[in-house]
């Protein structure tokens, strides 16, 4: 997985810029980035990997996030299957400066301040606001503009939302570490289907074991085997969503025990295999 920092432009004449993507997901670009506007994704249908900041989980039936400037995230169409149709908005928060003096804006202050946590919005809300991202993608000049603010005040009047994380996660620890990081990743994601010696990763970085335990714990805010167990655990989510047995996505995704695989699922999706499986079958 590479880690990368993304050059966006608005678009033409615009300050902002919209996306619309609605192709194959081998298509898409999954790599771990950051860029200095804030984004809101909003994935209209289907599962996959929400990755915001030190932030890991899975997400079905869509997803409706707001992400702060310079905050390092993924691609939400990460474990994902066609068909898989994301809207997004890019924009900076000059564009959007409020007086203080405007009280009645106080909330959508509030919204931009806590982005860089990484907000999720209920599927209610999504599915709100959903018809005006999409009366966005055809409009132009001033129009797009006002739709941009109303937008957001909508979003910041809503009280139904989740901050992902409980600590910023800075831009300089992912560019400061860019090329180890990448390394790290790149192993995980190609190994994570057999037993993972974390020697074999320390030494890929350079690092004595001691060392590289307590740089992967600073950086990411959790353990190496966490991290290794968390990655494994969204691959299974993902087999299942395919159809796959819990059998068939425990020994497909590194494990080599039912029960140890049974506690980590639990640990990371807050419920067995077999009731996130039968929660699909409804």
């Amino acid at each position: 997985m590479k880690v990368s920092y993304e050059n966006v432009k608005p678009d033409e004449n615009s300050s902002f810029r919209t996306l619309h993507m609605n192709f194959p997901v081998k298509e898409f670009r999954w790599e771990y980035h950051y860029h200095p506007e804030l984004e809101l994704v909003c994935v209209v249908s289907g599962s996959g990997t929400r990755h915001v900041g030190y932030h890991k989980s899975s997400f079905r039936d869509g997803d409706l996030v707001l992400i702060g400037s310079n905050t390092p995230h993924s691609g939400f169409g990460l474990n994902s299957s066609d068909p898989h149709e994301e809207i997004v908005l890019q924009f900076r928060e000059e564009i959007i400066q409020l007086p203080k003096e405007v009280g009645e804006l106080s909330a959508l202050r509030k919204l931009l301040s806590v982005a860089k946590f990484g907000v999720l919005f209920s599927n209610p809300t999504k599915e709100k606001i959903l018809p005006k991202l999409r009366e966005m993608m055809e409009t132009e000049n001033s129009k797009r503009y006002l739709l941009l603010i109303n937008l957001l005040v909508e979003l910041s009047e809503e009280e139904d939302y989740v901050l992902l994380n409980k600590e910023a996660m800075p831009h300089t620890i992912i560019s400061k570490n860019k090329e180890r990081l990448q390394s790290i990743f790149t192993f995980v994601e190609k190994n994570y289907q057999k037993e993972i010696d974390v020697n074999d990763v320390a030494n890929i970085v350079n690092l004595t074991l001691p060392s590289f335990c307590n740089f992967f714990k600073k950086t990411m805010k959790i353990t190496f085997t966490e991290f290794v167990n968390q990655y494994r655990i969204e691959k299974a989510c993902h087999l299942i969503l395919q159809g796959k047995s819990v059998s068939e996505s425990c020994y497909s995704t590194g494990y080599n025990n039912i029960s140890y695989f049974n506690r980590a699922f639990k640990k990371y999706v807050g419920k067995t295999p077999t009731e996130f499986n039968n929660e699909l079958i409804k």
